[in-house]
């Protein structure tokens, strides 16, 4: 009777203890916070409002509407969409990024380098495409209209009864 007792309260709080250790497993900061954490490598975690591609095939991760007041980016070069992957899958989901966190322009921003920095979300990022080059400018549209091409004129036929240069001067006989 006591064993079993004593059992129970074991179970009880090896129970308690997984389920706060469950809910603290995430030691991740949200992107408010992530300004006052600058030289450290720190977990951000936020909700991914779009991922935009800017000049020379940089991708910028954004968390809220005007990019310019957001307290956090994360920003992944040309160089290693390759090693991260597809990151334009990213958008709508809740994503923790872990590395040092960087001050770019007043703002706190991680620079994606490997998936291996994505805890969420990266599971669903497929690797991009070999033939892939963001550096390669698309010629690619829905089509072009052009005008249509100018007819020759047509060249003029000579006809059997008329006559030419010195023939028309002279006198018939």
């Amino acid at each position: 009777m006591i064993l079993r007792r004593t059992m129970k309260i074991i179970f009880s709080v090896v129970a308690v203890l997984l389920a706060a250790a469950a809910g603290f497993a995430s030691d991740c900061l949200p992107i408010a916070q992530a300004a006052q954490h600058v030289g450290e490598t720190k977990c951000i975690t936020g909700k991914v409002l779009r991922v935009k591609a800017g000049a020379r095939g940089v991708h910028f991760i954004d968390f809220c509407e005007d990019q310019m007041a957001c307290p956090f980016s994360v920003v992944v070069f040309p160089s290693d969409l390759k090693d991260v992957g597809d990151v334009r899958r990213l958008a709508g989901q809740t994503i923790e990024i872990h590395g040092p966190v960087k001050l770019y322009h007043g703002r706190a921003e991680i620079v994606l380098s490997r998936v291996s920095q994505l805890t969420s979300g990266s599971t669903l990022m497929p690797p991009l495409p070999k033939n892939y080059d963001v550096e390669k400018q698309g010629k690619y549209n829905a089509g072009r209209i052009r005008p249509p091409k100018k007819l020759k004129p047509p060249k003029p036929t000579v006809s059997p009864s008329s006559t030419y240069g010195n023939e028309a001067d002279a006198e018939e006989p």
